[in-house]
């Protein structure tokens, strides 16, 4: 896990080494145990190093294979490294390291773009080839490690965090009025390639970019999933699915434990978390660490779990961390946990990740955590409804968008509003796609590839990354979510949601953990917004930036201010806390 950032020139210029600096600097929390350059000619690379696989300084980056002639800077973790080299090795390639980065490069070399497809995890990387002048760009089938791009005059520059390109300069940073119908409908949710700033992009999951030495580039999409199913997956019972995700959820977990570091567990005590717990447990892990957060309560809001992550660390006997963040302390961290979003994340627990990752960063630098099993396995309350739907649009927009089109109109000001519900439409041609015919199907998939990536799994990587610690997703194992796709929505919906991960998690942890309201990350302060909080949203509103960019129309803005809890969305959200955030993060990044 580190920060990568690069530039490449396409006019004849030499790339930019003191941008290239300055964007590594940037990135130095996500790496803080190592930084490197390399410059040549039309293209230049940087690098931060969380050391995690071969701590030696063989596997530092950028990393260049002189007899292949290939460079390389990368950002995650290939689990299934050992076994690609193994066969890369009966191949005759010779290793200089013992870490996943030199894999990627002889890899490439091997199988060109198609290498992607060996991979099993998470990563983000951009090679140069020495002999053709060509870039080539990658990023994991989920999003979990960021890609962020801008482009300018002759030139490319990319990033782990949109902070590093910022930093950097010459970048246009004026509010993309599409983004902007994403941000406010979508919930926070802008799809690749926008970001909330018309000059930076993002690079879309599961796609290879190559980009020739002139500027012209073209993007190959090597993954996607199915909903697709045969006569077999139908008449499967409920018993064979359990058994098939707990055999395949054994490997996702087995499989993100390789590192020459010890690794640990975010246990929040739901069934996702626990369940981790419980099948490290099960394959011989001792001393696991485990980390569980909490807050005040608020407007009767219980402001942690820590009854049911108490009990899988006692029934797992684990090496239980419990941090409670009292509210003085969680107002005077939201400051830092905006400065650490790569872009506007308005959920609540943005806060909780950060300084839960303070804590654990101080005891251990690799951790697994349970996103992902909600938008994998049907967990969330939307898709009930979704089995029934006639209108699956309607339906999904009813339960998901924050507001409306027409609302959007009287709230936006003119001058950022599109044409045309973006959010909206986007969704239809999304639902559109073939290979998933079923209502439910057509939720699951937009939410795993789309929302996923852009709400949870950012949200974990920017925050986790901030203090230098990375997070691991089995959920998110491919074999895992390929699986659990061909699984019949009936099964998933059963049980309140999460029926067959219900079935698994039966067969490993106590019942309490399962038969429970479904529990989020709790951060009652941020969503009943008064007193301390309340005036720093006030103060950030009323700004002289504030008032001069005028994203919002002041008669909202004054409603919001008057009774903020009369203002809640259909996610319990408050639509207060939503236009502050992003007012807040364009105000912290000086836009």
């Amino acid at each position: 896990m580190c920060g990568i950032c690069g530039e490449v020139r396409f006019d004849g210029a030499q790339a930019s080494v003191p941008a290239v600096v300055t964007m590594a600097e940037a990135m130095a929390p996500r790496g803080p145990d190592g930084a490197g350059l390399l410059a040549r000619d039309a293209f230049a690379f940087g690098h931060r190093r969380l050391t995690i696989i071969d701590l030696s300084v063989r596997s530092s980056q950028p990393m260049t294979d002189p007899q292949l002639g290939l460079s390389i800077v990368f950002n995650g973790c290939i689990y299934n490294y050992p076994e690609l080299r193994a066969e890369l090795e009966g191949r005759g390639y010779a290793f200089f390291s013992s870490g996943d980065t030199e894999v990627i490069l002889k890899a490439y070399h091997a199988w060109g773009a198609d290498c992607v497809k060996r991979f099993h995890g998470m990563f983000a990387f951009a090679i140069h080839e020495r002999d053709s002048g060509r870039v080539v760009l990658g990023r994991d089938r989920f999003g979990i490690k960021p890609m962020y791009l801008a482009h300018g005059p002759g030139r490319l520059r990319f990033a782990s965090s949109l902070q590093a390109l910022l930093a950097a300069g010459d970048l246009d940073t004026s509010i993309d009025p599409v983004a902007l119908n994403h941000y406010m409908s979508f919930h926070a949710v802008v799809p690749p390639p926008r970001t909330i700033l018309s000059g930076v992009r993002k690079l879309p999951p599961a796609t290879v970019r190559v980009i020739e030495p002139d500027g012209r580039s073209s993007d190959t999409v090597y993954w996607e999933v199915s909903y697709a199913r045969d006569a077999a997956d139908v008449a499967t019972s409920a018993q064979e699915w359990r058994d098939r995700v707990l055999g395949a959820l054994r490997t996702a977990v087995d499989r993100r434990m390789v590192a020459d570091v010890p690794v640990g567990v975010l246990l929040s005590g739901g069934v996702d978390s626990s369940v981790i717990v419980a099948l490290l447990a099960e394959a011989g892990q001792t001393g696991l660490k485990t980390f569980s957060i909490g807050f005040e309560d608020a407007h009767g809001e219980l402001g942690n779990e820590y009854e049911y992550s108490d009990l899988i660390a006692e029934r797992f006997g684990t090496d239980h961390h419990k941090i409670f963040i009292p509210s003085s302390e969680m107002i005077e961290a939201l400051p830092a946990t905006v400065a650490a979003m790569p872009e506007p994340m308005v959920s609540y627990d943005n806060v909780g990740f950060f300084l839960l990752s303070r804590e654990v960063a101080k005891h251990i630098k690799v951790v697994q955590s349970g996103q992902g099993a909600d938008e994998v396995f049907g967990g969330y309350h939307w898709y009930p409804p979704m089995a029934a739907a006639n209108d699956p649009l309607a339906t999904y927009s009813e339960a998901f968008f924050d507001r409306s089109w027409e609302r959007m109109q009287q709230e936006v000001a003119a001058p950022y509003l599109c044409d045309r519900d973006e959010a909206t439409e986007f969704v239809r041609d999304r639902f559109a796609m073939s290979g998933a015919d079923d209502p439910v199907d057509k939720a699951l998939r937009i939410d795993s590839t789309v929302m996923l990536v852009d709400d949870p799994v950012k949200r974990v990587d920017a925050m986790t990354m901030a203090w230098g610690l990375e997070a691991r997703v089995p959920f998110l194992d491919h074999e895992l979510c390929e699986l659990a796709a061909r699984i019949p929505a009936q099964h998933k919906l059963n049980d309140g949601g999460k029926g067959v991960l219900k079935d698994v998690a039966r067969g490993l942890v106590p019942h309490e953990v399962i038969d429970r309201k479904k529990g989020y990350f709790p951060v009652p302060a941020l969503k009943y917004i008064s007193g301390p909080v309340k005036e720093m949203v006030g103060d950030v509103l009323g700004a002289r930036a504030a008032k001069d960019r005028g994203l919002f129309n002041p008669a909202y803005l004054d409603r919001l201010l008057a009774d903020p809890p009369a203002h809640i969305t259909p996610l319990r959200g408050s639509e207060l806390w939503q236009v502050a955030l992003l007012e807040m993060w364009l105000q912290t990044h000086r836009i």
